[in-house]
This record gives structure tokens, C-alpha cells and sequence, in this order.
């Protein structure tokens, strides 16, 4: 299924092109129009070319609509302001792009998909409960993995969890001294959360509770028996916890490379560095110094000869394109890392291939909490993943009791779930990727406006009236779904929908969500209009009625296409 735009660009591309006696296929603009009146969509074609033509952009847009050939796409072309063009496309055309929604797949052949790309988000600390500070990493990651999938790229998802460094000489000392193992048992990963805390305050009493840790973390790169095997456990236990999180929130990954299956890699990419001249001495030190000190400089191997976080992500980097043959890396982490990840990619590019691909920081702002903090975590005041999702769950329930009280309960627990989870997604997700956001439940779990509740409520709607439909034995008998006298806001609608690829290049093109969250939203929002102005079951007119059946059904298609991709759920009802 061809997109539109892609369709309206090739047509606009044969007529200007023989018009003007130039090629001028690659500067032309299809945007949406801004108004329904101003048509189905508009090009400033005439405006943006006017010094390449040699007239003014109301001439040339004159000249175009006077002299463009009669197709099967395009009803009228009108001129407005001082040169946009206001297309308006024949409602046959209309009605047989409707029709291949979920018959035809999307053809995004005109971008170039035949790339293997990887994507690097969510990345606990091992032996730490997840907590609200991977919400966003995990969940934006997901969606832009999700997009790319449906655009057509092979992707690979690896969440490179932090499972090695200082802190587990630390939890090694503290596992040995104060393991509560009955705590254990029951909650691994809170006990090992409570002794590490533990150690912290204790080293303040006693330093040479540190030089024992780094004892023990020695023991462990030197391949100590008992300590590899506790350093396994913490990993094993984590990733358990992690994974009852990331089922709930249905994100899976390809890979769980952690920082140390890079480490046999990293002496490597050092020799690499010092080879090309790229990192020198300093003090001791290894450090890379940019050009004109575009960058601040890029501390690679300590002093005492250990690693840092650059020269693991150098050999990851390497790693990524000589094993897993990727083209593109997409790394989600919040705005802080900024700084780190300009110096790995300008180090990346000093080193030439096989370093040298395609990669970009996906960053995101920070999420604060409102509503006064009503819950937090046994540590005090980080509030865990879990303990988010078990209150949404919850106060979702409590609407359902009070709203819809004849569902079945084990139907209400899992519509809870799924509302929910989708809630917090849609939130974070609907939001400009860049900014802070402020999370309060109210308008996490609202109904009403851009929120996950209201859109699942919609395509709940949809589904009620599909119910009818089969209760009632009407079936659909003409599959026209515009007619040539249906009001404005359907035709509206049933354009709206042919414009739900074109959202998904823009969302994959910025790595923003929330295009497609933005979209979803005014789509909902047609539709309840729609319903709340037109009758559809009630309809008189057999033709009318089935025409907007038809209608609802490629809306709620397309809803959860839209929400599936954000990684959200739908419920037949709530």
C-alpha cells in the first residue's frame, strides 16, 4: 500500500517536471493541510522554487494547476496566499485506499530499510531493583524499536546492563557479613539492595571496609572461584526481577550484553588508540584530546589501569559491527549522558571503520513526580518500577468497580493491567521526547484528553458497537465507505486514516513518540465527533450505515496499529 504523499509526489513530479522543463523530483513538499477547507493536502512547491524558476510563486503556482494533467488521485487543485496549492483528491481514490487498510501491507520502499539496526536502551545496574529512572530509557527504546520493525528494518534489541565495576567488591564484602538469609529467600533482590546501603554506612565508620572491597573485586578479575560464582548470582537473581518488570511493561530484548562481556575487548581498542596516535599519556593516564578542544578531553584507562565507561562503549561499538554486522546503533539514555556520547562517537570517527557507523543519542529529559510522592520504595525515596505499575493497576480498578461493576473480576484484573501499564506508557510517550515531565496521576489515568485511557476507551467504543453488530445480525452489504453526500467530519475521519503511515516515517525520522501519540489523539478525537454527531447502528439509510460500520472499523484498525507501536495494549472493553 503505497503511502499518499508518496503517491501525490510522483504525480506532482511528472506534471512539474514537463511543465518547467527541469527535475524537480527531489524538491517537492506533500504536507498535510492545516484546515480541512484548505483540501486534503498542500504543497508549497511554487514558494519554496521561485529563485530556481525565475517568477513569482503565484505565477508558477498559476501555471502548474492551469497546465496539470487529469488523474485518478486528484479532484481540484485550488492556489492560496502567495503560492501554497490546496489539493483535494477524488473520493473514488479515497474509498480504494480505505479499502486496502489491513488488506495491504505499507510500502516504505522509498526509504532505505535493507539495514540492520541496533538499539541500546533500559540498562539496570545488576543487584538493583528497577526503579522510575529506567522507565523512560526502556519504554521510548521499545517504541522506536517497534517503529523501526514496522517501517521494515532489522533490529536488534540489547539492554547492556551495568554487571560489572566497583560496586561488587562492595556487595561481595556485604553478602559475606550481613546476608540475612531468610530475607534473602524471599527477596533477593531487596536484600541485596538493603546490604549494599548497609555497606556504604558502615565503610563511613569503618575505610578499611573499602581496600577489603577492592580486595575482593580483585579476586573476582582474577577469576576467584567463590566470588565469580556469587557475581553469576547477583546477575541471575537481577535479571530474574527484571524480566517479571519488562513482561509487564512487554518489552523483550535480542541481547543482554552487559560491561562485562566487553572486557577481554577493551586492552584492544587501547592499542588501537595509542597506535593511532589518538590517545596520549597524561599523568598516568590515557586521555583523548579533540581538535580545537571541541569536546572536553576523554579519560580512556585510569592511572591504576582501569577501564572507563568510554573505552567499554568503544569496544562495544567495534563489537556491533564485527559480529553483529549492523549499520545503525540508536543508544536511549537520559539528557545527561550528552557529553559522553559526543566523545564516543568523535573517538569512533577518529578510528575509522570498523568504528564508523551510523549511530546517534537518542536523549531524554527527566521525569519528575507530583501528586506529593504518595508512594516510594523500602530505601526510602526512589520509587520502584513496580510499585508504579501495581498503583496504576489499582486506581484503574477502582474505576472499573465503580463504572463497570458486571465485568467478570479475573476480566477486570487483566483490563486493569493493561490499562493501566498503558496509561504510563502513553503518558511518558505522548510527551516531547527532550523535555522534563512532570507525572501526576491525574492526568496519567484521566478519560479525558491526550491519555492512554481515553484512546483505549475509544477503540473500546468501537468494539462495543461491533458486538451490536453481530448481536443484532446486521451485516455489512455495500463496502463503499465514502459517498459522494456524507458530511464533512467522516470524510475528514476516513482522510485522517491514510495518513497514519506518513506519521510513522515523521516518528521514525525524529526518533519521537509522541508524533505518532499526537496523531492517535486527533484521530480519537475525529472519531468520538463522528460518533457523537452521526448515528451508525440507528441509521436509516442501509448504504449510510454501512459506510460508517466500515469507518469505524478501519479506525479502530488503525488505533491499534498506532497504539502497538507505542507498546500499548488495547481492551474490547472497559
Amino acid at each position: 500500500m503505497e503511502l499518499l504523499t508518496t503517491q501525490l509526489k510522483k504525480i506532482f513530479s511528472e506534471n512539474i517536471n514537463n511543465i518547467f522543463k527541469q527535475d524537480f523530483s527531489e524538491k517537492i513538499n506533500i504536507e498535510n493541510s492545516t484546515k480541512k477547507e484548505f483540501g486534503d493536502f498542500q504543497t508549497n512547491f511554487a514558494m519554496m522554487n521561485s529563485k530556481a524558476i525565475g517568477k513569482n510563486p503565484r505565477e508558477i503556482a498559476t501555471t502548474l494547476v492551469e497546465n496539470f494533467k487529469e488523474n485518478d488521485l486528484i479532484e481540484k487543485l485550488e492556489i492560496a496566499g502567495p503560492g501554497f496549492i490546496n489539493i483535494h483528491l477524488k473520493n473514488n481514490f479515497l474509498n480504494n485506499e480505505l479499502k486496502k487498510i489491513d488488506n495491504e501491507k505499507y510500502d516504505f520502499s522509498f526509504l532505505n530499510v535493507d539495514e540492520t539496526v541496533i538499539i541500546d536502551y533500559s540498562s539496570p545496574n545488576i543487584a538493583k531493583r528497577m526503579h522510575i529512572g529506567h522507565l523512560r530509557s526502556t519504554i521510548i527504546g521499545d517504541a522506536i524499536k517497534r517503529i523501526l520493525d514496522f517501517i521494515g528494518f532489522k533490529t536488534i534489541s540489547d539492554n547492556h546492563i551495568g554487571d560489572w565495576g566497583t560496586q561488587f567488591g562492595k556487595l561481595i564484602v556485604a553478602y559475606n557479613k550481613w546476608l540475612d538469609k531468610e530475607a534473602y529467600e524471599a527477596d533477593p533482590i531487596g536484600e541485596l539492595e538493603r546490604i549494599y546501603v548497609l555497606f556504604s554506612d558502615e565503610a563511613k565508620k569503618d575505610p578499611t571496609l573499602e581496600d577489603v572491597a577492592r580486595n575482593e573485586l580483585r579476586k573476582l578479575q582474577m577469576g576467584d572461584e567463590q566470588n565469580n560464582k556469587l557475581w553469576k548470582e547477583f546477575i541471575e537473581i537481577s535479571l530474574k526481577e527484571y524480566n517479571k518488570v519488562y513482561d509487564r511493561l512487554g518489552v523483550k530484548f535480542d541481547h543482554y550484553f552487559g560491561e562485562s562481556f566487553y572486557n577481554d575487548m577493551m586492552p584492544d581498542v587501547l592499542e588501537e588508540l595509542k597506535e593511532k596516535n589518538i590517545a596520549k599519556e597524561d599523568q598516568g593516564a590515557l586521555v583523548v584530546f579533540f581538535e580545537e578542544d571541541k569536546l572536553p578531553p576523554a579519560l580512556v584507562q585510569k592511572k591504576d589501569g582501569s577501564f572507563l565507561y568510554a573505552t567499554s562503549d568503544l569496544a562495544t561499538i567495534k563489537f556491533r559491527k564485527n559480529e553483529l554486522n549492523v549499520d545503525k546503533a540508536v543508544y536511549v539514555t537520559d539528557e545527561r549522558q550528552q557529553n559522553h556520547f559526543k566523545q564516543v562517537f568523535e573517538i569512533s570517527e577518529m578510528l575509522g571503520a570498523p568504528y564508523n557507523y551510523e549511530k546517534s543519542h537518542v536523549y531524554f529529559g527527566i521525569m519528575r513526580f507530583g501528586d506529593g510522592m504518595i508512594f516510594s520504595s523500602r530505601s526510602g525515596n526512589i520509587i520502584r518500577l513496580v510499585d508504579l505499575l501495581d498503583e496504576a493497576k489499582k486506581q484503574v480498578k477502582s474505576v472499573i468497580d465503580e463504572k463497570n461493576p458486571n465485568i467478570p473480576e479475573d476480566e477486570k484484573e487483566k483490563i486493569a493491567e493493561i490499562v493501566g501499564t498503558g496509561a504510563i506508557k502513553y503518558f511518558d510517550l505522548s510527551q516531547n521526547r527532550t523535555s522534563d515531565i512532570l507525572f501526576t496521576w491525574d492526568k496519567v489515568l484521566s478519560f479525558e484528553g491526550n491519555t492512554g485511557p481515553y484512546l483505549q476507551y475509544t477503540y473500546a467504543r468501537i468494539q462495543s458497537i461491533l458486538r451490536k453488530l453481530k448481536e443484532e445480525n446486521i451485516s455489512v452489504e455495500n463496502n463503499d465507505i465514502i459517498l459522494d453526500d456524507m458530511f464533512d467530519i467522516e470524510r475528514e475521519l476516513a482522510v485522517a486514516l491514510l495518513r497514519f503511515p506518513q506519521t510513522v516515517v515523521k516518528s521514525y525520522e525524529t526518533y519521537r513518540p509522541n508524533i505518532i501519540a499526537d496523531y492517535l489523539f486527533d484521530t480519537a478525537k475525529l472519531f468520538n465527533n463522528f460518533y457523537n454527531s452521526k448515528s451508525i447502528l440507528k441509521e436509516t439509510d442501509k448504504k449510510v450505515m454501512d459506510a460508517r460500520i466500515l469507518l469505524a472499523q478501519k479506525t479502530a484498525s488503525i488505533l491499534k496499529q498506532g497504539l502497538n507501536l507505542l507498546g500499548i495494549e488495547t481492551v474490547d472493553r472497559m
